[in-house]
């Protein structure tokens, strides 16, 4: 009979857990989980109206992989899409609506950020392509703010780009690599180079721009939506892949190392050690952990798994917290009302706000607005754990007091019916520029390991989807090694 570990029950683990379950049926599988409960960084709550997700609440729709295995899980059915509301911005003391036409808040033109930063700016933007061309290495990466810092200048990287990937990775564009974060820009600074054109800024976003605008010519149909969710929240998900792997999930457990033993016949086995594991012996473990924790496991190893515990190392977390409120009305006594938008985004170097994000959950997902007015407030960048480690209350009145500065629309007038604060310590990986070089190395090593594996969000990149492919993939390689 063989036996398979897998370390950490989050959706890499669990994704894995599955997988490994459609590739050997008969094998006796274990989840080993340090937390009270599954789901890791997916963490859906039972709101009094319902279901709200209190991590990640979207995917990006367009990953046809993902809605194949979706459909796979028998789920299909369950995924809705967002209202159309575009978010906000706010910057200098007031509310803008986001810039749209560019890359990730990186324009391609003056014109499309004009109104949100200074006239000095807009004028560096339109002459950016006359400027000396970008020193670009094809297929490296460089700093996201630094880079766009030097073509465009600080307003654009705190006032857009900053504000828009502080939702997604939880770092500011200066701690993001290009490559590793808006991969599209990227290639077309590969091409621009292969080519022998200028490596310009304006020319890459250019490129991208209009690649993503362009349809087949007589198309008419409307853009399918770019996020999608589950009707009753991630739990969903998680819960069902749970049950699909048909594995043992032991919660509140704590692995700290791998050792190897020999078997019956000279084969290798292995014995997991830490808080609440047992003696098992295993044909092979996979390890869904963060990359800090990921390493501190898998250094218990020799030889090619400690080597690649080695680069694992030098990964750095970023942690947050999100605030999730309900309130009895969208309009406080005194008119003021929130605004019919999916959120609002605050610029990194805008004083006096807290929060960096608003997600207007009841304005973006038409199914949570059935279930009154909620909202989710974010906090925290890479480099600043204090803001989530402050108190409940201190965050709260945070989040109330930024929403009036924000919108004018007064919470606690309003009436707070529900408050649920959650607190992501390490979660997510900062995708710098080192980090695609860094998990190359990695699995480069594990490569070589003898039925030891890793996946998790720091392998194959932010959402849902890449941890899903990461995992699958992960665990379909080790069934091959097990099978041979």
């Amino acid at each position: 009979m063989t036996r398979c570990a897998i370390i950490g029950a989050g959706l890499a683990g669990l994704t894995a857990a599955y997988q490994l379950r459609q590739e050997l049926p008969e094998a006796e599988i274990d989840v080993w989980e340090g937390s009270e409960r599954i789901g890791g960084k997916l963490h859906t709550v039972p709101f009094d109206g319902g279901p709200v997700d209190m991590g990640a609440e979207a995917f990006l729709a367009r990953r046809q992989d993902a809605h194949e295995f979706f459909a796979e899980l028998g789920l299909a059915d369950e995924i809705v899409y967002p209202s159309g509301l575009r978010p906000l911005l706010y910057s200098e003391g007031q509310t803008h609506a986001l810039p749209t036409g560019g890359v990730m808040g990186i324009p391609a033109s003056g014109a499309a950020v004009a109104g949100l930063v200074s006239p000095e700016t807009v004028a560096a933007i339109d002459a950016e392509a006359d400027r000396e061309p970008i020193a670009w290495e094809v297929g490296g990466d460089q700093s996201l703010g630094a880079l766009v810092r030097d073509r465009y200048g600080d307003e654009v990287v705190d006032r857009c780009v900053s504000a828009l990937l502080g939702g997604v990775y939880s770092c500011g564009a200066d701690d993001l690599g290009v490559r590793a974060t808006v991969p599209a820009l990227a290639e077309a600074l590969d091409q621009l180079a292969r080519d022998g054109q200028p490596v310009t800024l304006s020319a890459a976003v250019g490129k991208v721009a209009s690649s993503s605008s362009s349809k087949p010519t007589g198309t008419a149909a409307k853009p399918s939506p770019v996020f999608g969710t589950f009707r009753k929240g991630y739990a969903t998900l998680y819960e069902r892949l749970a049950e699909a792997t048909r594995a043992e999930i032991y919660l509140e457990t704590f692995v700290t190392g791998i050792q190897a033993v020999t078997g019956q016949g000279g084969a290798a086995l292995y014995r997991l050690t830490g808080m609440g594991v047992d003696d098992t012996l295993y044909d092979a473990v996979l390890v869904a952990t963060p990359a800090p924790m990921a390493s501190r496991i898998l250094k218990s190893l020799p030889g090619a798994t400690a080597q690649a515990a080695e680069h694992l190392s030098s990964i750095k977390l970023a942690s947050s917290a999100v605030v999730g409120l309900r309130f009895a009305s969208d309009v406080d006594p005194e008119g003021g009302a929130l605004p019919e938008n999916s959120g609002i985004l605050v610029a990194a170097d805008q004083p006096g706000v807290t929060a960096k994000a608003f997600t207007l959950s009841s304005r973006k997902w038409p199914h949570v607005a059935k279930q009154g007015t909620i909202l989710r407030a974010s906090f925290g960048r890479f480099g600043d754990d204090a803001i989530a480690r402050a108190p409940e209350d201190e965050l709260v009145d945070h989040a109330l007091d930024d929403l009036k500065t924000l919108t004018g629309f007064d919470g606690r007038a309003a009436g707070v019916e529900e408050i649920y604060t959650q607190r992501w310590f390490g979660g997510l990986p900062r995708y710098d520029h080192t980090h695609i070089e860094t998990v190359r190395r990695a699995e480069q090593a594990l490569a070589d390991a003898d039925r030891v594996a890793a996946t998790g969000a720091w392998a194959g990149g932010v959402g849902v989807p890449a941890v899903i492919a990461h995992a699958r993939r992960t665990a379909q390689n080790l069934a091959q090694q097990l099978n041979s």
